[in-house]
C-alpha cells in the first residue's frame, strides 16, 4: 500500500490575519511551516468573497513552497483566469454559497456535466491536476469520471461529525459509505483523496482505505497548533495516519 500523504488547508491562518487586519499571522510563514514539518502539499481556498486568503496569497504560496499547491475553488470564470495565472499544481473544484461557514457539501457534478467538462478542460491543458469535491454519492463519482477529473477528493464531514458526536451507528454508516464510494472512484481510474473534518479522533479509519491516497486537513490543525504549535500538531496527524495505514496492511 502506498504511503498516505497530508495536505495542509492554511485557509483559517488568514482567517485570524483578517480579523484584525495587517500581515500577521502570515499564510505563507505558515504553508513553509507546514512542509518543514512534513506536509506533502498546501491547500488554499480563493473564495469570491475573499474571507479569509486573497489573491496575492495565491500567488506567494505557490512562489514560496516547493511542495504542490493545491488550489481549491468555485468553478466559476473569475476563479479560473486566477487559476491559469497562478499555474497551481492541482485545482480543486469545490461549490460554494457566500452565507456559508464552511463548504457545507459536496460538488453537483450529476447535473452539470456539459459545463464542467468544459470548465475543466483549459485548466487541465495547462498542466493542472483537477480535483472535484463530492459526497460519497455512486451518481457523483460516476460523473466526475465523465467530466476530465483525474482525483475525486470524498467529502467525509458526515461521518466526521457523527464521531465527534458519538453517533456510533450513524458513524459506522458514513464510515460504510464512504468505503464503498473510495472502491468504486478507484475502480474508475480516479484518484481518490479525503477530507473535511477529519480529527485525531476520526482519521484512523479513512486512512485505513487502501484507496485514499491523500487526506487534505485544516480547520482542525490549525486549533490543535495553538497547543502544540503547527510543527507537533501535524507530527500527530502523521503518526495517526502512519499507524492506521501499517496496521491495515
Amino acid at each position: 500500500m502506498e504511503k498516505l500523504r497530508l495536505g495542509i488547508n492554511i485557509d483559517h491562518v488568514a482567517t485570524l490575519r483578517n480579523a484584525r487586519g495587517g500581515a500577521t499571522p502570515d499564510p505563507v510563514r505558515a504553508a513553509l511551516a507546514a512542509e518543514e514539518a512534513g506536509a506533502d502539499g498546501i491547500t488554499a481556498h480563493l473564495r469570491e468573497d475573499r474571507r479569509h486568503i486573497r489573491d496575492a496569497d495565491m500567488e506567494a504560496i505557490r512562489q514560496a513552497i516547493s511542495i504542490p499547491l493545491n488550489f481549491e475553488m468555485a468553478a466559476t470564470d473569475e476563479m479560473a483566469r486566477i487559476a491559469l495565472q497562478t499555474k497551481p499544481h492541482a485545482v480543486c473544484l469545490v461549490p460554494e454559497r457566500r452565507e456559508e461557514r464552511t463548504t457545507e457539501g459536496g460538488l453537483e457534478v450529476a447535473a452539470d456535466q456539459t459545463r464542467l467538462a468544459h470548465y475543466i478542460a483549459p485548466l487541465r491543458d495547462a498542466g493542472a491536476r483537477i480535483s472535484l469535491f463530492v459526497a460519497a454519492d455512486p451518481a457523483q463519482i460516476e460523473a466526475a469520471s465523465h467530466v476530465g477529473a483525474q482525483v475525486v477528493e470524498l467529502h467525509v464531514g458526515p461521518y466526521c461529525d457523527a464521531v465527534d458526536e458519538g453517533r456510533a451507528d450513524d458513524a459506522a454508516a458514513e464510515l460504510k459509505r464512504v468505503t464503498a464510494a473510495a472502491a468504486q472512484a478507484h475502480d474508475l481510474g480516479l484518484e481518490v483523496h479525503a477530507g473535511h473534518g477529519l480529527s485525531y479522533t476520526s482519521v484512523a479509519p479513512i486512512a485505513a482505505l487502501p484507496q485514499v491516497m491523500e487526506l487534505n486537513i485544516g480547520h482542525f490543525l490549525m486549533g490543535e497548533a495553538l497547543f502544540r504549535g503547527l510543527p507537533g500538531a501535524i507530527s500527530e496527524m502523521r503518526r495517526l495516519m502512519d499507524q492506521a495505514r501499517a496496521a491495515a496492511v
